[in-house]
């Protein structure tokens, strides 16, 4: 059996626009994260991001009604350099990867997202 990641104690903001995938990933997170924030729009996720200046990890929908992603990111940056920013999407080219990264996001992965992939994601940024 594999052992299980555990990233715990952490803010997390889960801005998607799809309820199914909000869902997956909200319970993914609920038993050990500290606090669960939801974005369905791009503008509200640089909204709850401004409003809490703590959160440590942005799962970002990279096309979101309002807002995509890449933008709310880019806006994000320009307060908060910390926070950590994993870009979701359907289909990651080279080129997509760079101007995610461009555009401020730490990493990204794709759609749908593996579990054991996204945690070992995160735990590279969160080791204690």
């Amino acid at each position: 059996m594999i052992k299980n990641l555990k990233v715990s104690g952490l803010k997390i903001l889960i801005a998607e626009d799809d309820e199914v995938s909000a869902m997956l990933l909200t319970i993914i997170f609920r038993e050990d994260s500290k606090e669960i924030f939801r974005a369905k729009t791009g503008v509200e996720a640089v909204e709850i991001s401004r409003n809490n200046p703590d959160i440590d990890l942005i799962l970002m929908d990279i096309q979101m009604p309002k807002l995509n992603g890449d933008e709310a990111a880019k806006q994000i940056r320009e307060f908060n350099k910390e926070v950590i920013i994993i870009a979701q999407t359907g289909l990651i080219l080279t080129t997509d990867k760079e101007k995610l990264i461009k555009a401020g996001c730490n990493s990204c992965i794709s759609k749908p997202v593996n579990k054991l992939e996204l945690l070992a994601l995160i735990e590279g940024y969160f080791k204690k």
